[in-house]
């Protein structure tokens, strides 16, 4: 009997996940450890391989599908093995919301009243949403789609609201659809497209125009982005952020860098502030905790995040026990998870489980920003881009190499004198360039 293929649950937060794309055909022979399809989890993309050798015999999920993990999602076998009826499996079910919880009144006195008679109460009930059943009569939608219009923004007024031929030619006179030029390759694209003539604003409609309404259609948003969009919202809407900003001279360290660049250690300038940050949490443990509005847990190892930027997103990589780490392994680890991050390569639990947050936008010409914190940490650091700037030093005016960071704080863990505190124990770091001579 054929084997099933099942859809692998990637991190223990992952309810459901969508196939990318099958690397193999029904039919096609499989050896052990090829790449049967790629799955899209919230920050990447995973290669599922075959568990044992045989012949892809049936797809059951194509790509693209939300599904429940360890669902079914094809079959695995010889050639002649019976497969199993089994139905395309569907997406996983919202979450119920939670009933309301019931609030007992305290128990109040009062003088007895009079009874009366209530007379009874109509309680509006709710209605689900129930959508509209579209009709349309065929030779109103041959008609409609000759003439390549959207037929749903029409009003019917055959039995029922259905649309009917009269109904179109009626909606094509009060559109002016007699008076629109169109080219007819810009017609055909249109029809493939499914792009409304009627849609488009223009003297003449040309195949540009008709590329630039296809490029304005609304696009589904990746996993990826709509993870990002949820976790990102809940922040902010659950985590009171306030800022700090300070300007770091980094003139020295800059300069330090290029020797040391030069001498074959190539630091990156993120993997000096990493090491400062990580040295200023050791000093300042409360920026190292999470809270669950309720109860605030230390954190006794600092897990680094440092955000990397890809063209799907922002991903994350997670630096673990980076505390035990000297500036040069720090350096090797933060490469290492880079290049997986784009290359698409990043396991669940690399991308899980920081307790500080880095996003350096120094690499982008940028003066300042703020940054949303990570849901569950205290804190994050935006790193701006290390610029010339006049500055007063000893009385006199002088260039200097500053950067700019802000640190968006968690207020229900961490106040204001303490987020000034910790900032400036970052940028005291940074500027001790005897510090980093002892630690390169």
């Amino acid at each position: 009997m054929a084997t099933p293929i099942i859809m692998p649950k990637f991190g223990q937060m992952t309810e459901e996940s969508a196939i990318v794309e099958w690397r193999k055909k029904e039919g096609e022979k499989i050896a052990k450890g090829d790449i049967l399809f790629t799955v899209e989890t919230d920050k990447s993309v995973m290669e599922v391989e075959a568990f044992t050798d045989g012949t892809l015999l049936k797809i059951i999920v194509q790509p693209g599908v939300n599904v429940p993990v360890q669902s079914t999602v094809g079959f695995l076998g010889q050639p002649g093995d019976a497969i199993p009826a089994v139905e395309a499996p569907k997406p996983a079910a919202p979450k119920k919301a939670e009933p309301a919880p019931v609030v007992t009144p305290s128990k109040v006195v009062s003088a007895p009243v009079a009874p009366v008679s209530a007379a009874p109460v109509q309680v509006a009930v709710p209605q689900p949403n129930v959508p509209v059943l579209f009709r349309i009569s065929p030779r109103a939608r041959v008609l409609a789609e000759s003439c390549v219009i959207d037929p749903t923004k029409i009003t019917g007024t055959g039995p029922g609201g259905r649309i009917v031929e009269k109904d179109v030619r009626a909606y094509l006179v009060a559109q002016g659809y007699d008076k629109l030029r169109v080219t007819p390759a810009a017609k055909n694209l249109a029809s493939k497209e499914g792009i409304d003539l009627l849609s488009i604003k223009a003297d003449r409609i040309q195949v540009a125009d008709v590329e630039r309404a296809i490029a304005e259609k609304p696009k589904a948003m990746s996993k990826m982005r709509q993870i990002i969009a949820q976790r990102l919202t809940q922040s902010v809407v659950t985590q009171p952020h306030f800022y700090v900003t300070v300007s770091v001279d980094m003139t020295e360290l800059v300069a330090l860098r290029t020797r040391l660049k030069e001498a074959g250690a190539a630091y990156t300038v993120t993997d000096f502030i990493s090491q400062a940050v990580i040295l200023a949490l050791k000093e300042f443990t409360d920026v190292n905790s999470t809270t669950d509005g309720k109860t605030i847990r230390w954190n006794s190892h600092v897990h680094l995040g440092v955000a990397v930027s890809l063209e799907q997103g922002l991903v994350v990589p997670v630096i673990r026990n980076a505390d035990e780490l000297t500036l040069a392994e720090l350096n090797a680890r933060a490469k290492d998870l880079a290049v997986k991050a784009r290359d698409g390569k990043l396991t669940p639990d690399e991308m899980t489980g920081s307790t500080f947050t880095i996003s350096n936008m120094g690499m982008l010409n940028v003066e300042n920003f703020t940054a949303i914190i990570n849901t569950g940490e205290a804190a994050i650091l935006a790193v701006s881009s290390t610029l010339p700037q006049p500055v007063v030093r000893d009385g006199k005016v002088v260039v200097r190499q500053m950067m700019k960071m802000t640190l968006s704080s968690d207020h229900r863990i961490v106040d204001g004198a303490l987020a000034a505190r910790f900032i400036n124990a970052i940028k005291s770091k940074l500027e001790d360039i005897e510090l980093w001579i002892l630690l390169t």
